[in-house]
């Protein structure tokens, strides 16, 4: 997803209002770098470990964190670990 590596498998929930996307990134997968414009972007961890890159901060993922990307900011999230990562965004 957006020129990331290796795959991933996700489920986007819709309506007029909400969006909410589950997202399971397999291992030594990413979601490449993207800018989001018009919102704000929030990923909560479920399980698994990787990292996030917030206009060139890092920031370890872990289960129960929650990482979030402020409209008008870039930003990747990386499966560096051995098993997928699952987590949940909107």
């Amino acid at each position: 997803m957006n020129d990331g590596t290796g795959t991933m498998s996700s489920r986007m929930y819709v309506d007029a209002e909400n969006r909410m996307v589950y997202c399971r990134i397999h291992p030594g997968g990413s979601i490449g770098r993207h800018k989001h414009t018009g919102s704000s972007d929030i990923n909560y961890v479920i399980s698994g470990h990787g990292r996030a890159i917030c206009d060139g901060e890092e920031e370890m993922l872990v289960p129960g964190t929650c990482h979030y990307c402020r409209n008008g900011q870039a930003h990747s999230i990386i499966n560096d670990g051995d098993e997928d990562d699952h987590g949940a965004s909107g």
